[in-house]
């Protein structure tokens, strides 16, 4: 029923899903452009429309009380950004720790314009030996764009071209652009 009502929400909002989420257990999916909170709702939203069980990564702050319970029922692992950790390594851990895992993290890091994405998502998904799945949020259009799964190659130059060639024409709710190939070299 939950399911259902997310469905009828997001078209009443007006957005559409194209594409469709990969019948495989592990994978890391990033979403972009992040420029706005309502791209968490539109997100959230769009998860349970999906019936997907799906965790995320958010900063610690969110954690506190009086929320905190619902961030994290929500499937949210908070991030200390401030603190010197192996973030990579113990996200890598969880994709290893469970049989069926999907991971989503904002590669920017941020709301704020960036001159280079993180690269920790990259990472992760190379060291957990899983695919990436591209998630757009196409604020002018009300489309949440979804890609088919890349298997990176290691190759940055590489990776990076096909992951900004997705990303390049999707535009956020804020102006942003995407940084020319994704600023990592």
């Amino acid at each position: 029923m939950w399911q259902g009502f997310c469905v009828w929400l997001l078209r009443r909002m007006g957005w559409r899903i194209e594409g469709s989420l990969p019948a495989i257990p592990k994978y890391l999916l990033i979403g972009a452009p992040h420029t706005s909170n309502w791209d968490f709702v539109v997100c959230i939203i769009a998860r349970f429309a999906l019936g997907l069980e799906i965790k995320f990564l958010g900063k610690h702050q969110l954690f506190k009380p009086p929320f905190g319970w619902f961030f994290r029922a929500l499937g949210g692992y908070p991030v200390v950004r401030h603190e010197r950790s192996n973030l990579v390594q113990d996200a890598v851990q969880l994709f290893e720790q469970h049989p069926n895992f999907v991971l989503g993290l904002a590669p920017e890091g941020t709301r704020k314009g960036v001159h280079r994405w993180r690269t920790g998502f990259y990472h992760i998904a190379l060291g957990a030996k899983i695919p990436l799945v591209m998630l757009g949020l196409d604020f002018a259009n009300k489309r949440l764009i979804l890609s088919e799964p890349l298997q990176l190659t290691g190759d940055k130059g590489e990776d990076a071209s096909h992951i900004e060639a997705f990303f390049r024409p999707i535009k956020g709710k804020q102006e942003k652009e995407i940084p020319p190939g994704l600023g990592w070299e």
